[in-house]
């Protein structure tokens, strides 16, 4: 059988699936209808120092080849998991990856303080599409500089896995990709959702009570196989691609494209089992081929080197 361990820093994981944040609840919600143990890792809800209530409905939409979301990152406070949810997640034979999101860069690191003095949590992956409430509001995730800030500060807190989560809604992604791994981050989470809006034209108004949301599903894999080719030429850390994955071949384009690991978001909410049949699927595809090693798939896209558009992104 193919070996499907991949490594992030000092984390190794038994195989390169993983749930993505905020698809999967706080990794133990739904026992019954998944078996976590069989695949690499879970990566929580987003975490903020205090209970978020999130956006007002409607805030989830199905629109063509995926949904929009406009949570608002909803989520029960640091203090509520570290009490009611962690207990469980202790229990699970995989990796646990807790979710941080935050309006300023101390409040990052303050609740990545709390949860290093707590046991079971493998590593931390940062959400930075988060507004910045000292800088008006904007995304700290558009600002590379910032970006870069937070993963320095958070460097110094643990020597765990850290993972940087960038948004796709700028122009050249291995700008911020370069910066992260210059800070000492251990991997790429990319990407996170597009942003997207949708409308009733019967009553002409959004969808959404925020207007515009992210755009998740397989209408964005396109998009983000792009930025997972193009972070993956500009840096030598892990990427863990993310994007529209819904079943095995997908997960092996984000491979090719030079992810070192995957992880599964929208496919969760029509089946709670996506991922684990992903990773067995890896399994068999490797063992069909002959690949003795999954690292061995990974950037093994077969691309001229002439082409232009590579060339602009380095």
């Amino acid at each position: 059988m193919a070996n499907l361990s991949v490594r992030i820093g000092s984390l190794k994981l038994k195989n390169p699936v993983l749930v993505a944040s905020g698809t999967f609840g706080y990794g133990g919600d739904v026992p019954d209808l998944s078996d976590v143990n069989t695949i690499g890792g879970i990566v929580t809800k987003s975490l903020s120092m205090k209970p978020r209530d999130g956006n007002p409905p409607d805030r989830i939409v199905e629109t063509a080849g995926g949904m929009l979301n406009s949570i608002g990152l909803a989520n029960i406070g640091v203090h509520e998991f570290i009490k009611n949810k962690l207990p469980g997640l202790r229990k699970f034979d995989t990796a646990i990856i807790a979710n941080i999101a935050a309006s300023s860069v101390e409040e990052y690191c303050d609740v990545l303080t709390l949860l290093e003095a707590q046991e079971g949590i493998h590593g931390y992956e940062i959400n930075v599409s988060c507004p910045n409430v000292k800088e008006g509001g904007l995304s700290f995730g558009t600002d590379p500089v910032i970006t870069a800030e937070i993963t320095r500060r958070l460097r110094k807190l643990t020597p765990k896995c850290l993972l940087m989560k960038l948004t796709p809604n700028v122009t050249h992604v291995s700008e911020f990709a370069r910066g992260v791994a210059g800070e000492g981050a251990d991997g790429i989470s990319l990407i996170n959702t597009v942003v997207g809006m949708a409308i009733d034209h019967r009553r002409r108004t959004p969808k959404l009570s925020t207007v515009t949301g992210g755009l998740s599903g397989p209408a964005i894999k396109p998009i983000a196989l792009a930025k997972v080719y193009e972070a993956a030429l500009a840096v030598k850390i892990p990427i863990i691609g993310i994007g529209g994955i819904m079943n095995t071949g997908d997960a092996l384009e984000f491979l090719i494209a030079g992810a070192t690991a995957i992880q599964v978001g929208t496919a969760n909410f029509i089946d709670p089992s996506a991922s684990m049949k992903i990773a067995a699927g890896l399994g068999e595809y490797c063992d069909a081929n002959n690949i003795a090693n999954v690292k061995d798939l990974v950037g093994t896209l077969k691309v001229r080197a002439d082409i232009s558009v590579v060339k602009s992104w380095l």
